[in-house]
This record gives structure tokens, C-alpha cells and sequence, in this order.
């Protein structure tokens, strides 16, 4: 079962790449929500508040995918396609990839954009860091404190990890597993006396 992905490491430095004197500036962000997009579109808005267009496409998730492409005002699927075509073809998710063009004064014609903003957005992801990571899954394990060794036991054993616990008389747990080992540490807990377990 695949529990890993791809994505970046960090925000992208700027990246130029220029086309009949048109100028293409490239980013990339790691991103986790759609409402993590405008705020970056905004930003980048005030950075080249002289360029024309700021393209851009996402794509979030691992088992369910979001992803948009937007052309902003350059002809349809002329600027964001081509840069959606760069995240999948780098097979990366959690991203944002924006290329701002400050027109030059040629125009470049349909084939012509194309070709730049794919270029412009292989490159920007060329120059990120591009890391692998884990689908993780979250449980919450309750229990009562006379049981805690159990628990502890089975969190040693398996090497889970453990996020947050609040240990009182009745105490809890959040512990987080890979995907692949899910279905295995939720059935151990769920199968112990005065433990119950549950998804997050």
C-alpha cells in the first residue's frame, strides 16, 4: 500500500525566466488548504503590481485530490493547464505553483504561452526542494490510568508516536501511525479490555 507522496520543502526562490521580453516569474509554496492560495496570490500581487497575469495551479491531498488550475485573463488553458502539467508530471501534491508574467510588448501567440509558462513552471520546480513524506493517521486512544502500561506497552512495541496525552484518572492519547499501519495498531487497541479507540 503507497503511504508516502511528494511534495516541497519550502517556498521556491524567485525564478526568471524571460520569453520575447516578456518576463515569467516563477514560485512554489507547500500548501495544506485551498484557503492557503489567495492570501499567497495576493502577496505576490503587491510584489509585481505592474505584471499583467498571475497564473497558477494547486493541488492538495493524497487519497482525495483538490486541484485548480487558473489562467487569470490569459487565453483558456494557455497558462494554468500547462502548470498543472508540472505538478503531475513532477508527481508532486500539496502545492501551489504560481508563474507571473509581465508582458514585454510581443505577443507570444497560443503555442507560444504555452511553451512559457510549462517552462517557466519546470523550472521553478527544479530549483525546490522536493521531499517525500508520509500519509499519517491520526487516533485518539482512551483508557483508564490503571490501564497505561498496556497502552504504553503497545506504543513502545510499534513504535507509534505520540502527539499530544492528558493523563488524569481517565486518560487520552493522540497518537499517529503511517497509513500501512493503521488497520494493525487500531485493531490491537480496539481488541484490549477498557481501551477504546478512535480515528481523528
Amino acid at each position: 500500500m503507497e503511504d508516502t507522496y511528494k511534495t516541497i520543502a519550502y517556498p521556491s526562490e524567485e525564478l526568471l525566466f524571460k520569453e520575447k521580453n516578456s518576463k515569467f516569474f516563477g514560485y512554489s509554496f507547500p500548501i495544506q488548504s485551498e484557503a492557503e492560495v489567495k492570501p499567497i496570490i495576493d502577496s505576490l500581487r503587491k510584489q509585481h503590481p505592474n505584471a499583467g497575469h498571475y497564473c497558477y495551479a494547486y493541488q492538495i491531498g493524497t487519497d482525495t485530490i483538490v486541484h485548480r488550475a487558473n489562467d487569470d485573463g490569459e487565453p483558456s488553458n494557455t497558462a494554468g493547464m500547462p502548470i498543472y502539467g508540472q505538478i503531475q508530471s513532477f508527481a508532486v501534491t500539496n502545492i501551489l505553483l504560481v508563474v507571473v508574467r509581465i508582458f514585454g510588448g510581443v505577443k507570444l501567440g497560443v503555442g507560444g504561452l504555452i511553451s512559457a509558462y510549462r517552462t517557466a513552471a519546470q523550472m521553478t520546480l527544479e530549483s525546490s526542494e522536493i521531499i517525500e513524506k508520509t500519509i499519517d493517521i491520526h487516533y485518539l486512544v482512551f483508557f483508564d490510568y490503571k490501564n497505561i502500561n498496556k497502552v504504553m506497552r503497545v506504543i513502545k512495541e510499534k513504535n507509534v508516536e505520540i502527539v499530544s496525552q492528558k493523563m488524569e484518572l481517565s486518560c487520552e492519547i493522540e497518537i499517529v501511525t503511517r497509513k500501512k499501519n493503521a488497520e494493525m495498531i487500531f485493531d490491537i487497541f480496539n481488541s484490549m479490555f477498557e481501551i477504546e479507540i478512535k480515528l481523528l
